[in-house]
């Protein structure tokens, strides 16, 4: 973007009185709210020109670069505004943890587990198989073009044995969560796991729709069994 763009924009939304924005932080790829932060006019302005997440550190009254002594930075793909201009949602590719506790996401206390009404009916209507397929196209765009500062840039460019490690980092913690009998953190790992699974898939060339059809046969060939 442009400087005049960016002031456009920034004079388009609607600061509190404390001059901030509450900007939450998707993970562009997997879909997954990763933190909640605050940016002030200076911080969005340096996040949309340099494409980094940069936020208001309201305890220590300045701006910070995220990743800026951890290492995980946060790409900026794409910025929304509320109806009311006065919240944003920002889509990144991370690369590492957003949480400075090392958790992927800030959002893994679970305090409610009940499902919305409606949502596993929308999962069964197909849109659960269009979010794994917009997925696998996401991921094979980044192997294909290796955007900078991507992690799936990172898992591709550090080859198999790193993406085999992840799997199994991510298996651990998915059975972790399970002996801990929490759905919330076992929902949360059960997507890393999955996410990881499909990085694999495209690395060998495996397209999802192969794994597909072998389930379709074993659950066609057990309901012949059972008839």
């Amino acid at each position: 973007m442009s400087e005049g763009e960016i002031t456009e924009v920034l004079n388009q939304l609607k600061f509190d009185d404390q001059g901030l924005i509450p900007a939450i932080v998707q993970d562009a790829a997997t879909g997954r709210v990763l933190t909640l932060a605050y940016m002030n006019r200076e911080a969005l302005q340096l996040s949309l020109k340099e494409r980094q997440t940069c936020f208001w550190s309201r305890s220590r009254q300045k701006i910070w670069h995220k990743g800026e002594t951890s290492g995980n930075t946060q790409t900026i793909h794409g910025v929304q505004a509320d109806c009311d201009g006065d919240a944003l949602l920002v889509y990144v590719e991370p690369q590492g943890p957003a949480c400075h506790t090392g958790q992927e996401s800030c959002f893994f206390n679970g305090v409610l587990a009940e499902e919305p009404p409606g949502f596993s009916a929308a999962l069964a209507d197909g849109k659960f198989l269009s979010t794994i397929e917009r997925l696998v196209q996401v991921i094979k765009s980044r192997k294909a073009e290796m955007p900078e500062g991507s992690y799936t840039t990172y898992l591709f460019s550090k080859g198999l044995d790193k993406i085999l490690k992840k799997i199994g980092e991510e298996s651990a913690e998915t059975i972790i969560a399970a002996k801990n009998q929490s759905k919330p953190e076992l929902t949360l790992e059960s997507a890393d796991l999955l996410y990881h699974l499909l990085v694999l898939f495209v690395n060998e060339g495996l397209e999802i729709e192969d794994v597909l059809l072998e389930l379709e046969k074993r659950a066609l060939k057990k309901k012949m069994v059972e008839s």
